[in-house]
């Protein structure tokens, strides 16, 4: 099969599927390799672009999915009228930056970072599939580990943690302000 036969192909499963689809999974069904499965699915989202379709691909973690191109999201949201989403809270908000940031975490080390009990923000992020269990610490009593999800990399577009801004220097190196002292 050639890439833009692949692509066409793609987008057919990828708008059928609605949600995120495995890299790996897309590949396997097609049987091609990677290289082809990329190949295709860049030409795909070069066509998106550079034709300014409605729709563009949206990569995130090792997950493809179909969505609506940014600037056209006003004009669908007028027509469907969708009910608001709820917002995180702050303390949900403030977890979720601790695991993102320093993961994998467990529950008290997202306490230490905070100063405050953190567990119904870590049910909360778990229950909206933003954070999910990647382990256990090899620790007195083996507490859980906690890292982000694909659907955190979804929620805030993010293609990877390495998209994430980097975080303010904790204590800066100090100068000297005195200009006569070497």
């Amino acid at each position: 099969m050639d890439t833009p036969e692949l692509a066409h192909v793609i987008e057919a499963i990828l708008f059928v599927a609605g949600e995120p689809v495995e890299i790996g999974e897309l590949r396997r069904a097609l049987d091609v390799t990677e290289i082809e499965t990329i190949q295709a699915l860049d030409a795909l989202e070069s066509d998106y672009d550079f034709h300014r379709r409605g729709i563009c691909l949206k990569r995130f973690g090792n997950h493809i999915q179909l969505s609506t191109r940014p600037e056209y999201a006003p004009y669908v949201e007028r027509l469907l009228q969708p009910i608001q989403r709820q917002s995180l809270s702050q303390s949900a908000m403030e977890t979720l930056a601790v695991v993102a940031y320093r993961q994998p975490v467990t529950k008290l080390e997202i306490e230490a970072v905070r100063g405050v009990k953190c567990d119904y923000s870590v049910q909360s992020l778990v229950n909206k599939g933003l954070i999910a269990e990647v382990g256990r610490k090899e620790a007195l009593g083996r507490p859980i580990l906690y890292g982000t999800t694909d659907a955190f990399l979804s929620h805030f577009g993010l293609s990877s943690l390495n998209d994430l801004p980097k975080p303010p220097e904790e204590n800066p190196p100090e100068e000297n302000s005195d200009p006569l002292v070497p």
